[in-house]
């Protein structure tokens, strides 16, 4: 097993070897740190494909030098800057897992999420890759409050989060014009709930109140509507979440006045 495993690295190495010998004048055998420096140099140039085998063969035979885990986080940005996410991805990941002690951890850790960031599709499909964007956006804030990344990713972190209160609203929305209230309520309660801080929070409060109010849950209605107002007082539905509040108000007086009128005729044939 060993053995099929020296020869397979060694085949790697090769092909990388001659694949980056064809449109650049690099010998075979330079030393690791004349390798890394033209790799550097292709980088800055912009050729992300030879950069990239430069830096795989640095890391594939020299897992020992004092800039291997640079190759590696450069390694992973060669693919990022192709917009191969996912490899990209594996190789940052393999680079905060070897180097955990390397000054480029952070920057890893940031552009982990980055590639999932950049593999969100739009909020009507899955959203696997937003969810996992989201978890390690809070990671890289959580393990490293004091990169000068944070700002960045704090921002990116709102717009993917946003993204998966768009998703659930619409749910939401598609179950109310369906006329599944309680459905409907269910997401809207979800999108509070969880996303508190986006757009998608007061009118998913609004909606909540009028679904609680065609379940005829009146007080619970109440509760949402006053919760709308409290929060949101400018809201583009206050006007209307006042408006029910007044007819809610009404009919919790008239079930009040019936259930009393009730009891006295109970009383009375009793």
């Amino acid at each position: 097993m060993k053995t099929t495993q020296a020869l397979t690295h060694m085949a790697v190495t090769v092909a990388l070897i001659m694949a980056g010998c064809s449109s650049y004048n690099v010998k075979p055998d330079i030393r690791a740190e004349e390798r890394f420096k033209i790799a550097q140099k292709m980088f800055k140039s912009r050729d992300y494909f030879e950069a990239k085998n430069q830096f795989k063969i640095i890391t594939l035979n020299n897992p020992g030098a004092s800039f291997v885990d640079e190759a590696q986080y450069f390694l992973g940005e060669c693919h990022f800057k192709m917009k191969e996410y996912i490899l990209a991805s594996d190789e940052f990941s393999r680079m905060t897992r070897l180097y955990p002690k390397s000054p480029w951890v952070d920057d890893a850790q940031f552009r982990i999420a980055y590639c999932d960031y950049q593999l969100s599709p739009k909020p009507s499909l899955d959203q696997t890759y937003t969810v996992k964007a989201v978890e390690d956006f809070q990671t890289f804030i959580e393990d490293f409050p004091e990169s000068d990344l944070v700002p960045r990713a704090e921002k990116l972190l709102k717009i993917c989060r946003t993204k998966l209160a768009q998703k659930e609203y619409k749910s939401g929305e598609l179950y109310r014009k369906l006329g599944d209230h309680y459905g409907a309520f269910v997401y809207f309660s979800s999108v509070i709930d969880k996303y508190y801080d986006t757009k998608f929070a007061e009118p998913a409060t609004y909606w909540k109140g009028e679904c609680l109010f065609r379940l005829r849950r009146r007080r619970d209605s109440r509760q949402a509507f006053e919760e709308l107002l409290r929060k949101h007082p400018r809201s583009e539905f206050a006007t209307k979440a006042k408006g029910r509040l007044s007819e809610i108000d009404t009919l919790l007086a008239q079930e009040l006045k019936a259930r009393v009128n009730q009891s006295i005729d109970n009383q009375s044939n009793n």
